[in-house]
């Protein structure tokens, strides 16, 4: 049987579309859809079982994943199948996941599983700009109790122009790279990397995406109308007790103000309020806490969100005691670690981050293999988490998403501020020692301090803050929080990070949990950021005001150099022994790179040795050495014989010619040794290649004076012995 297929289409207004369909493929999945752009094709299926599960929040796995049958590749590795996902297709699970998990009911906690996966590769098309757009798409067809429809968008600018869903290319070219995800209403979502533009900037690029999204919403809808909407599904609610709720609201609310207007530690805080807790449960019967006792937890929970919110909202001041735009106090300090190539300690109230560099030559590159991208990163950021920094004892099973999401937003801050012709392959590792509050941006500005200590030329210092954002709908209140603590960042209404120099932003992420926020309060936000971000800027400033002039003495030094082409072969020598070798007796590390369009060799040396880097060079001369017809080279005697001196090049030691006995000197000559002796250092001149012999002519006689002719003497050349006539052999 045909299946009946129902399709939509977007356009992008500049040729280009996106159609949405269904009907066709994975039927039995509750919604699914297949995204088409050109020849990127996604699948996206959404499943949610119907019992709840025995949790207390929504077990939501957003997946996705690229099939290297969808760029005609294989695997890389033994098993030649694909294994875990890479971290692009993690960056891409969490832009998905951080803009569908809030539209979900609170108490809907239902086993929910949204599989994306690129089918088919353009070129021409990103598809992680689609993935938000397949997700909602496809949960619009099924029963799921879900709020909205949703898209993401990202949108790029070239040459003052803004742009939807800009090719990787395009890209290459733009000063905004952005991902926005919002519903029809509201935005929910920004993510990116700009080249230094203004908060101003910044809203127009939001507000551009958020209208191309409108039409993607409004296609779901259509779509899903016309396929036939299904009836929300019933589920088993939350249990609620209103009369539990104020009576414990009643309990708590005084206490937790007074306590978070007393600006205590992190410590001393949670122990008050865990005291108050305690107090309150211990005021219920065994009885009644066995009928409602996990409600207890919930309400004094929501007591305590509204007591803190309403204190900053009503007095201006927050659970440490700092006013809305105050930063808690920082103490910064450079070359910490002896051995590293770079390091740095960033330290801002209760969190702090220890970042190193290290330096490497290309061989050190990341390498990224995706089927929807192959390239290398010549500078990259890993970010570390471990559970002491927040006074845990827990598993630690790998790198978590939230660190691959946390180390990418730090790398995107910082890399456009290392110079273009910066030689060497850096890494900067992030080590989180400490937390109460936005470990990212301490890694944003304890890497900025590594990165100048380890004497990388950055262009400019960067700096990172995290802001938050307290909002009441009723009164039109609201307070926007520079620097703000792990418990602000859960009690808030917006959670934006913004990294970025003195002179504009370099990277953002926001989360915005409340609808309709406006573009006004958006940009005040905005505003109060850079002043805080400045603010850090001058702490970090003021520990090392500009890039170490050179690398430490125990570092690599890079030294970089291009060949022709014809030389590499005589480099790398047979079997790679001339190159071994050299680095053997140098001390160095010596790469190749044959450039594939001038077919040129770019050679990096690197070294902590200077003479083992000069002598690296001298071979490099040696072997590359090509003499120019006319010139005077300095040479040296190696070898005597019969017939003539083997010189070598003083310049290029290695490169020998044969010095002919007939260009010793004027003077006829029968013995080498009564014009040169082995170690002779001299001058000659090269003539190239001779017509007569094919091979290389020089001569010391040529920059000798001539002697003058005898009056009377032979005017042919002394060089040679007087031609005898033919009777002289009778």
């Amino acid at each position: 049987m045909i299946p009946k297929v129902y399709r939509e289409v977007i356009d992008l207004g500049d040729g280009r579309e996106i159609s949405i369909e269904t009907g066709k493929l994975a039927k039995q999945a509750h919604g699914s859809v297949v995204v088409q752009s050109g020849k990127c094709m996604l699948l996206c299926t959404v499943v949610s079982n119907y019992k709840q599960s025995d949790v207390d929040f929504l077990p939501l796995t957003v997946d996705y994943r690229e099939k290297f049958a969808a760029a005609g590749r294989y695997p890389g590795g033994f098993f030649k199948r694909e294994a875990r996902p890479s971290d692009g297709e993690v960056l891409t699970m969490r832009l998905v996941d951080r803009v569908l998990r809030p539209l979900f009911p609170k108490d809907y906690h239902a086993e929910t599983q949204v599989m994306i996966q690129l089918m088919s590769h353009d070129e021409d098309v990103m598809p992680d700009a689609m993935a938000g757009l397949a997700a909602s798409a496809a949960i619009q067809l099924s029963d799921f109790p879900f709020e909205c429809a949703i898209s993401e968008a990202r949108v790029g600018r070239i040459n003052g122009e803004f742009i939807i869903n800009p090719t990787r290319a395009q890209l290459e070219e733009s000063d905004i790279d952005m991902m926005i995800g919002a519903s029809a209403d509201s935005v929910m979502m920004v993510e990116g990397e700009m080249d230094e533009i203004s908060e101003e900037e910044m809203v127009e690029a939001i507000k551009f995406a958020h209208e191309a999204i409108k039409v993607q919403c409004a296609a779901q809808l259509k779509l899903a109308e016309a396929f036939g909407k299904k009836e929300t599904r019933e589920y088993d609610p939350e249990r609620e007790d209103e009369d539990l709720a104020k009576k414990i609201h009643d309990m708590a609310y005084d206490k937790v103000y007074a306590i978070a207007k007393a600006g205590s530690s992190k410590k001393e805080r949670g122990l008050a309020f865990s005291e108050i807790k305690e107090e309150i449960t211990a005021s219920f019967s065994e009885e009644e806490l066995e009928d409602f006792g996990d409600l207890v937890s919930k309400y004094f929970y929501k007591a305590e969100k509204a007591a803190i919110r309403d204190l900053t909202l009503n007095e201006g001041l927050r659970l440490d005691g700092r006013k809305t735009d105050e930063i808690r106090p920082i103490w910064c300090e450079v070359d910490y670690l002896p051995s590293t190539h770079g390091s740095s300690i960033f330290t801002r109230g209760e969190t702090q981050a220890l970042a190193t560099v290290t330096l490497g030559t290309s061989r050190e590159a990341n390498q990224i293999d995706m089927p929807s991208f192959e390239g290398e990163e010549t500078f990259y950021l890993h970010y570390n988490f471990p559970p002491f920094s927040t006074g845990e004892a827990r598993p630690i099973r790998g790198t978590s998403r939230r660190e691959v999401g946390h180390g990418n937003l730090a790398q995107r801050a910082l890399k456009g501020m290392i110079p273009e012709d910066c030689p060497y392959t850096v890494r900067v590792v992030s080590e989180v020692l400490e937390s109460n509050g936005s470990s990212s941006m301490a890694t944003v500005c304890s890497g900025t301090m590594a990165l100048m200590d380890a004497g990388v030329q950055l262009k400019k210092p960067v700096s990172g803050i995290a802001m938050g954002l307290i909002s009441d709908g009723d009164t039109g209140k609201y307070a926007v929080l520079s620097d703000i603590l792990g418990d602000e960042d859960h009690l808030g209404d917006m959670d934006f990070k913004v990294t970025g120099t003195a002179d504009g932003i370099t990277a953002c992420q926001m989360d915005i949990k409340v609808k309709g926020l406006s573009y006004e309060i958006l940009v005040n936000a905005l505003k109060q950021a850079a002043d805080g971000r400045l603010h850090i800027l001058g702490k970090l400033t003021d520990t090392i005001a500009e890039p170490n002039a050179d690398v430490k003495g125990h570092a690599p030094k890079m030294v970089t150099k291009t060949i022709p082409g014809e030389y590499i072969g005589a480099l790398i020598g047979p079997g790679g022994k001339v190159i071994q070798e050299l680095q053997k007796e140098t001390g160095t590390t010596i790469v190749i790179n044959e450039d594939p369009v001038t077919e040129e060799g770019n050679v990096e040396i690197l070294g902590t040795n200077q003479e083992g880097i000069d002598a690296v060079l001298a071979k490099i001369d040696s072997i590359t050495f090509k003499p120019q017809v006319g010139s005077v080279y300095e040479v040296k005697v190696i070898k005597m014989l019969d017939f003539g001196a083997v010189v070598e090049y003083m310049e290029a030691p290695g490169n020998e010619v044969l010095l002919h006995v007939s260009e010793l000197a004027w003077e006829r000559t029968e013995n080498v040794s009564d014009v040169v002796n082995m170690g002779d250092v001299f001058d000659v001149k090269y003539f190239g290649i001779d017509s007569r012999t094919r091979k290389e002519k020089v001569s010391r006689k040529a920059l000798l004076p001539r002697p003058p002719r005898p009056e009377g003497g032979d005017k042919r050349d002394d060089r040679r012995p007087p031609r005898r006539d033919k009777k002289d052999n009778n």
